[in-house]
């Protein structure tokens, strides 16, 4: 009896790439982008592309939003005409003067739509989270196009798509939400026959579509999620994403030069760092692909020989030591205080019930262990709002002295470290206290990741680079056995 082809023995090798903003900020970047793309195709016979805007445009796109929301529709207007005069002399400089022509007409359309929206914002003097989405999306659907363009000049076959065709979200715009099935079936019948018949799409990233096909975002810099999202429905066989960077380093080497690549880590390790303030991928990426147990890369558009970071489900090599030393900024500590609340039920569901309505995010939590006080940090944009909200709540309690206070501290910085099984490793707590010690740095709170693979303290502001670095010293730098 003939075995029947397993799908994954019949289907050709498949690679979702993702570039972001700054590597394909410019001329140079975006060859160097279309390069890589070409130089990979014998080697992956399916590639789909997924490509942010130029660097420093999406924040352009805000700002001629911002100057017509203020009433300066003058300056609007010349934002928008720099916006297209910068597209289009990156055009000239990497096309014969025919085909820069009728990609210059192509995306004309889309700052035709911009001046659209600045107009009608000058006159409402307001813009909506969609009306932002709207506006923000424009530099993605422009560069698809223009990388499109450059691969089909190397002599690729290539088709720039909307991610508004293929990722369907919810309306919560500025920070929208996938239908993984409602994608998948989209992915299933739009993009792999483009895939099948030799054609490289390249996708716009960060934007995606509800179900009435009204555009949303992502969320910022959400390229990277795009590129998961699509890794998964297409049924890839990998995603790597593009940086500046050589790959995850085990600390930002602007704060610890040190810092080194590490060359595999785990999706729950990179997830904390991701979460805790560090750049290389979107916080949301690894969402997608944890349950398909998809390899993911993190490589350098700069220097593309380097091997890079590999994300898996497990990176057993790691178990115990310190993968990464990361830091939040920006934030306030904040503490409900009184013996009075002392074995009080729903003390501490009122005061994060009371967080909640000001819509702030609890980034660490942390108890004393005779209940005598609840402290928790947030954005320090939400402080005032939030002190106002529990004393509210919490306005009997402190009439009657059974909350003593409630106070605010700002100008505080969580440093995260980060390690797959840290909470079983002995030592280690003792290790950077050691190294806080040392470094003369005041610990305000102590917090422990129900995942095991990180372990938080907060500092001030003024101390947040200093402890980074004292910790990563001492548990990378001085390990047993240092990242290679």
């Amino acid at each position: 009896m003939q075995t029947q082809t397993s799908q994954s023995e019949s289907k050709p090798r498949r690679l979702v790439m993702k570039f972001g903003g700054t590597s394909v900020g410019s001329v140079q970047m975006l060859e160097q982008a279309a390069s890589i793309v070409k130089s990979y195709q014998p080697e992956w016979p399916e590639i789909v592309v997924v490509v942010s805007a130029m660097s420093g445009v999406t924040d352009r796109l805000l700002e001629s939003a911002r100057l017509a929301v203020a009433g300066e529709a003058q300056k609007s207007r010349q934002a928008v005409a720099d916006l297209q005069t910068h597209h289009n002399q990156t055009i000239t400089a990497l096309f014969a003067p025919e085909v820069a022509q009728t990609l210059m007409d192509e995306i004309a359309p889309f700052f035709e739509d911009l001046q659209a929206y600045c107009t009608s914002i000058e006159v409402l003097r307001e813009i909506t989270p969609r009306g932002l989405d709207a506006i923000t999306s424009l530099g993605e659907r422009i560069n698809a196009r223009v990388v499109s363009a450059l691969l089909r000049r190397m002599g690729l076959n290539s088709q720039a798509v909307d991610a508004t065709d293929l990722i369907v979200s919810d309306s919560n715009f500025q920070n929208a939400a996938p239908f993984m099935d409602a994608t998948r079936k989209r992915v299933q019948k739009f993009l792999l026959p483009i895939l099948t018949q030799g054609i490289i799409p390249v996708v716009t990233g960060f934007i995606a579509a509800n179900e009435d096909g009204v555009t949303t975002t992502l969320g910022r810099g959400g390229s990277d999620y795009t590129a998961s999202i699509l890794g998964v429905c297409a049924d890839a066989d990998e995603v790597w994403t593009w940086t500046d960077v050589d790959g995850v380093l085990s600390a930002d080497p602007r704060i610890v030069p040190e810092a080194r690549v590490i060359p595999e880590i785990s999706y729950a390790e990179v997830s904390e760092l991701a979460y805790f303030g560090a750049k290389v991928l979107h916080p949301k990426t690894i969402r997608p692909i944890i349950d398909h147990n998809l390899p993911l890369w993190v490589k350098n558009t700069f220097n593309p020989q380097h091997p890079g970071t590999k994300i898996v489900a497990e990176a057993n090599q790691n178990s115990g030591k310190v993968t990464g030393v990361t830091a939040i900024r920006n934030l306030s500590l904040v503490a409900v205080e009184g013996r009075g609340i002392i074995g009080v039920p729903g003390i501490a569901a009122r005061t994060f019930s009371a967080v909640a309505e000001q819509g702030a995010s609890v980034l660490m939590i942390s108890q004393s262990s005779s209940e005598q006080s609840i402290c928790f940090v947030i954005p320090s944009d939400k402080e005032a709002q939030v002190k106002a909200s529990i004393e509210d709540q919490m306005a009997l309690e402190l009439a009657r002295r059974d909350i003593d206070r409630v106070w605010t501290k700002p100008d505080v910085v969580i440093v995260s470290v980060v390690g797959a099984g840290l909470r079983h490793t002995p030592g280690l707590s003792a290790k950077i206290f050691t190294a806080m010690g040392r470094a003369g740095i005041n610990v305000f709170a102590v917090a422990q990741g129900s995942s095991d693979c990180s372990v938080s303290l907060l500092v001030s502001a003024e101390e947040g680079d200093r402890a980074v670095r004292a910790i990563h010293q001492e548990t990378v730098i001085n390990g047993k056995e240092p990242l290679p």
